[in-house]
């Protein structure tokens, strides 16, 4: 693991775009799978900022789509990494839309992706640890684990018993 760890700040990224009409739907809303390919993107950067690495997108978290971003809304992307495993990031990427003639703002989605650093063969390589500062930053970091957990449950790749963190929600009767 490489010996210096890194603020979360120095991973911040921020991504503008605006809603043009090849971006859209038949509604003249922006597509999902458009926001969901600027979420990798932007996101991708912030671990990229983390790790001085290049990243490949290992997972992607439930996004939902609450509200809808119309033709013309300027989209604001902005990512932070939340917490750096032994070669995977969870980075937090949260999504807004503005209509600026009205002036009206609104969060439409929010959701976790992990990416992992990567050398020049492609094999894993370890990533500075993260040092969250802000209450927000040590929220997220403090539920990184268990959402990590949770994706390798789901992933198949560990076992509900071996989830530590997660016992609670797996089993219910477990003394200790």
């Amino acid at each position: 693991m490489p010996s210096k760890s890194k603020k979360a700040i120095e991973s911040l990224a921020t991504m503008t775009e605006m809603v043009l009409p090849n971006d859209t739907n038949t509604l003249n809303n922006l597509m999902g799978g458009r926001l969901m390919h600027l979420m990798d993107i932007v996101a991708a950067i912030s671990a990229q900022r983390h790790s001085n690495r290049v990243v490949v997108t290992a997972s992607v978290d439930n996004v939902s789509f609450s509200h809808p971003i119309a033709l013309g809304d300027v989209v604001t992307l902005t990512a932070k990494v939340t917490r750096a495993f032994n070669s995977s990031m969870e980075v937090h990427i949260s999504v807004s839309s503005e209509n600026i003639p009205s002036g009206k703002k609104t969060v439409t989605n929010a959701a976790f992706f992990t990416f992992v650093a990567v050398d020049q063969a492609g094999n894993p390589i370890s990533v500075p640890e993260l040092e969250p500062e802000t209450e927000e930053e040590k929220l997220h970091y403090d539920g990184a684990l268990r959402r990590r957990q949770l994706r390798l449950v789901l992933a198949g790749r560990m076992k509900p018993e071996e989830a530590k963190e997660l016992k609670s929600i797996f089993y219910t009767n477990e003394k200790g």
